[in-house]
């Protein structure tokens, strides 16, 4: 049986797309501040729990910031599954991923846990780097921060380090 190649958009498109993006988001018409979206988790904890910004100082720093995030984070769940369903067709649901299967099991619970602990990590390291890896990469490295350029290049040795860690492959 022969594999439909996908559809995809080409690398200059993207980049004109991301272009765009950028700068509706940075100007004034726009939100008028830089992308992220970590920010906008201890926005919703906020409210979630009702927590009074005037205790807690990071709460009271992202009051209103982090309410256009979340629009942002429904809109890229949105268009990732238009995309994938009516562009690439290349829409699948799965619990265990075939690169999972390959690496590691076929456990569902593993790739749970595995990915709510990774999560995890992870928001603790947006935290601590003062802001998302779409923070840094996107909006950081198009205005040409030194904090993103370093950011960017500890995310590039990490993703190395893990990968080779995580998925060596026995007698390869």
């Amino acid at each position: 049986m022969a594999h439909k190649k996908a559809n995809r958009l080409s690398w200059w498109m993207g980049g004109i797309l991301m272009s765009l993006l950028l700068l509706l988001t940075i100007s004034t018409f726009g939100a008028d501040r830089p992308i992220g979206a970590s920010t906008y988790v201890p926005y919703i904890s906020g409210l979630i729990f009702n927590l009074d910004p005037e205790h807690y100082t990071y709460l009271k720093s992202i009051n209103n910031a982090g309410a256009w995030e979340g629009v942002m984070l429904i809109g890229v769940l949105f268009g990732g599954f238009i995309t994938s369903v009516f562009i690439t067709k290349t829409f699948r649901f799965s619990l265990v991923p075939s690169g999972w299967k390959k690496y590691k099991n076929n456990s569902v619970l593993s790739r749970l846990s595995w990915s709510f602990f990774a999560g995890f990590i992870m928001i603790i390291g947006a935290r601590l780097a003062g802001g998302c890896t779409s923070g840094h990469f996107l909006s950081g490295m198009s205005q040409l921060a030194m904090s993103a350029m370093v950011f960017g290049g500890v995310v590039m040795a990490t993703l190395l380090i893990t990968g080779k860690f995580f998925y060596n492959t026995k007698g390869s």
